[in-house]
C-alpha cells in the first residue's frame, strides 16, 4: 500500500510522547502525530485524549524524503475551506444596511462621549 498526502488512513496508537503519539498504520509503518495535530483544543496532555492500542483515523500530512510521516488527527474531520465558505453562503443572514450601522455608531458614540464629559465635569 503506498501512502500520499492528503490520505486518510487507520492507525493504531503505539506510543505515547510528551511531542507527541506514534501511530502505527495499517501498511506496518510508523508515523507521528504532533501534540499540535491531536485536537483543536490546547493539548496539555496526550494521555487524555489517546491511549496505547487505540484505533483511529488519521491524515498523511507529508511524507519526508527520509520517509518519516507527519500524521493529523485533528484535520481528519475538517472540511475543506471551499466547503465552509459555500456552506457560510447558503445560510448568511441578510446584512445590516450601511446606514443603519453608521446611525447605530453615531448613537453609541454619542452616549460613550456623554458618559466621559459627565465624568470629567465630577472631577
Amino acid at each position: 500500500m503506498s501512502l500520499k498526502s492528503g490520505e486518510i488512513v487507520e492507525g493504531i496508537v503505539s506510543g505515547i510522547t510528551k511531542f507527541g503519539a506514534f501511530i502505527k498504520l495499517s501498511d506496518e509503518r510508523t508515523g507521528l502525530c504532533h501534540i499540535s495535530e491531536i485536537a483543536d483544543d490546547y493539548v496539555k496532555d496526550i494521555n487524555d485524549y489517546l491511549k496505547e492500542g487505540q484505533k483511529l483515523k488519521v491524515k498523511v500530512l507529508k511524507i519526508k524524503d527520509d520517509n518519516k510521516i507527519e500524521l493529523s488527527i485533528k484535520q481528519v474531520n475538517k472540511k475543506s475551506s471551499y466547503d465552509k465558505r459555500s456552506k457560510n453562503r447558503t445560510k448568511a443572514k441578510p446584512k445590516e444596511s450601511f446606514e443603519n450601522m453608521l446611525s447605530n455608531f453615531l448613537k453609541h458614540s454619542d452616549e460613550k462621549l456623554k458618559g466621559i464629559k459627565q465624568r470629567d465635569q465630577r472631577y
